[in-house]
């Protein structure tokens, strides 16, 4: 059987609002694990349940110290890892012509910094929405709203 599992991952996402959404468009979104690295807050918090609307209780999930090691670790398992990043010096690919490979970890960064350059490096590929205002980048839970219902089109 063909495995079309979609995991994210969030990078040092500082804002406990930020992943509560997350996890509630994991919910929404059909994404299998949620997993929470670096300094990113996890559950159990008031403030990441309020705004998952309990969702951080039923959305798998695993926190790691290390992303670098389990980003590592899925990768070995099959899984390639896609970065959403808008600041990148490597080529991206802008996320409506992307054609994912499933299974597949979106990698999130922090709301400010984006991903950095090593984490930018481990990813397989990275992906940018188009923007076509005067700022250059989407809220990180938005972003991610975005893209994950963009790659849900080519999940049968």
């Amino acid at each position: 059987m063909f495995d079309e599992s979609l995991y994210v991952i969030c990078h040092n996402v500082r804002s406990l609002w930020n992943v509560g959404s997350i996890f509630r468009t994991s919910d929404g979104g059909d994404v299998q694990k949620v997993f929470l690295g670096g300094y990113t807050g996890h559950p159990p918090r008031d403030r990441i349940t309020k705004t998952a609307l309990g969702a951080d209780a039923w959305i798998p999930w695993e926190g790691h110290r290390h992303t670098w090691r389990f980003v590592e670790r899925l990768q070995a398992d099959g899984v390639e890892v896609v970065a959403l990043e808008n600041n990148v010096s490597r080529p991206s690919e802008s996320i409506e012509a992307f054609r994912p490979r499933f299974p597949m970890a979106l990698l999130l960064g922090n709301e400010v910094r984006g991903l950095s350059r090593r984490m930018l490096k481990r990813a397989d590929r990275i992906v940018h929405i188009p923007m076509h205002g005067q700022k250059a980048s989407l809220n990180v839970a938005v972003a991610y709203g975005v893209a994950v219902y963009m790659l849900n089109r080519h999940r049968t």
